[in-house]
Protein backbone atom coordinates (compact mmCIF):
# COMPACT_ATOMS: atom_id res chain seq x y z
CA UNK A 1 0.00 0.00 0.00
CA UNK A 2 1.63 3.17 -0.73
CA UNK A 3 -0.83 5.61 0.39
CA UNK A 4 -2.23 9.33 -0.83
CA UNK A 5 -1.15 12.59 -0.88
CA UNK A 6 -2.40 16.08 -1.32
CA UNK A 7 -0.73 18.42 -4.12
CA UNK A 8 -1.54 22.12 -3.65
CA UNK A 9 -0.80 25.84 -4.75
CA UNK A 10 -0.64 28.14 -1.98
CA UNK A 11 -1.11 32.12 -3.53
CA UNK A 12 1.62 33.89 -1.46
CA UNK A 13 1.25 37.27 -0.12
CA UNK A 14 3.72 38.82 -2.79
CA UNK A 15 1.59 37.32 -5.43
CA UNK A 16 3.85 33.74 -6.14
CA UNK A 17 2.90 30.86 -6.67
CA UNK A 18 4.08 27.94 -4.29
CA UNK A 19 3.52 24.34 -5.08
CA UNK A 20 3.58 21.01 -2.77
CA UNK A 21 2.88 17.98 -1.53
CA UNK A 22 2.26 16.05 1.31
CA UNK A 23 0.75 13.29 3.20
CA UNK A 24 -1.25 15.59 6.12
CA UNK A 25 -2.57 18.93 4.10
CA UNK A 26 -3.82 20.55 7.35
CA UNK A 27 -0.58 19.74 9.48
CA UNK A 28 0.89 21.42 6.23
CA UNK A 29 -0.83 24.18 6.01
CA UNK A 30 -0.53 25.40 9.62
CA UNK A 31 3.16 24.93 9.19
CA UNK A 32 3.20 27.78 6.04
CA UNK A 33 0.61 29.98 8.07
CA UNK A 34 2.39 30.04 11.20
CA UNK A 35 6.48 30.94 8.80
CA UNK A 36 7.75 27.51 9.89
CA UNK A 37 8.50 26.72 6.14
CA UNK A 38 11.43 28.41 4.35
CA UNK A 39 9.78 29.46 1.25
CA UNK A 40 6.79 31.09 2.29
CA UNK A 41 8.43 32.43 5.87
CA UNK A 42 8.19 35.64 4.24
CA UNK A 43 5.62 36.04 1.55
CA UNK A 44 2.69 35.22 4.46
CA UNK A 45 0.04 35.16 4.38
CA UNK A 46 -0.68 32.43 2.31
CA UNK A 47 -3.94 30.87 1.11
CA UNK A 48 -4.58 27.76 -0.36
CA UNK A 49 -6.22 28.31 -4.08
CA UNK A 50 -6.14 24.90 -5.46
CA UNK A 51 -5.36 20.81 -4.43
CA UNK A 52 -5.84 17.62 -5.15
CA UNK A 53 -5.94 14.09 -3.17
CA UNK A 54 -3.87 11.58 -5.26
CA UNK A 55 -1.60 8.37 -4.82
CA UNK A 56 1.27 8.83 -2.82
CA UNK A 57 3.27 8.13 -6.03
CA UNK A 58 1.16 10.32 -8.43
CA UNK A 59 0.99 13.10 -6.15
CA UNK A 60 4.98 13.26 -5.84
CA UNK A 61 4.96 13.29 -9.87
CA UNK A 62 2.21 15.88 -10.39
CA UNK A 63 4.06 18.33 -7.92
CA UNK A 64 7.21 17.76 -10.20
CA UNK A 65 5.48 18.92 -12.98
CA UNK A 66 3.37 21.87 -11.50
CA UNK A 67 7.10 23.46 -10.57
CA UNK A 68 7.64 23.38 -14.41
CA UNK A 69 4.16 25.50 -15.40
CA UNK A 70 4.00 29.22 -16.18
CA UNK A 71 1.89 31.01 -14.06
CA UNK A 72 -0.69 31.57 -16.71
CA UNK A 73 -0.98 27.78 -16.64
CA UNK A 74 -0.72 27.75 -12.70
CA UNK A 75 -3.96 29.86 -13.12
CA UNK A 76 -5.84 27.86 -15.19
CA UNK A 77 -5.08 25.27 -13.12
CA UNK A 78 -6.67 27.01 -10.30
CA UNK A 79 -9.46 28.27 -12.14
CA UNK A 80 -11.02 24.73 -13.45
CA UNK A 81 -10.62 26.05 -16.82
CA UNK A 82 -9.42 22.54 -18.88
CA UNK A 83 -10.19 24.71 -21.97
CA UNK A 84 -7.72 27.22 -21.39
CA UNK A 85 -5.25 24.93 -19.54
CA UNK A 86 -5.08 22.71 -22.90
CA UNK A 87 -4.61 26.31 -24.71
CA UNK A 88 -1.65 26.75 -22.61
CA UNK A 89 0.15 24.02 -22.52
CA UNK A 90 0.15 24.48 -26.50
CA UNK A 91 3.19 26.02 -27.83
CA UNK A 92 3.43 29.45 -27.25
CA UNK A 93 0.74 29.73 -24.56
CA UNK A 94 -2.42 30.73 -26.15
CA UNK A 95 -4.04 34.01 -25.81
CA UNK A 96 -3.86 36.02 -22.66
Amino acid sequence: MTGMAWVYLLECADGVYYVGSTRNLEHRLEQHSTGNVGFTHRRRPVKLVWCAELDLADAYAIERRLHGWSRRKKQALIAGDLELLRMRSRRGGGPS
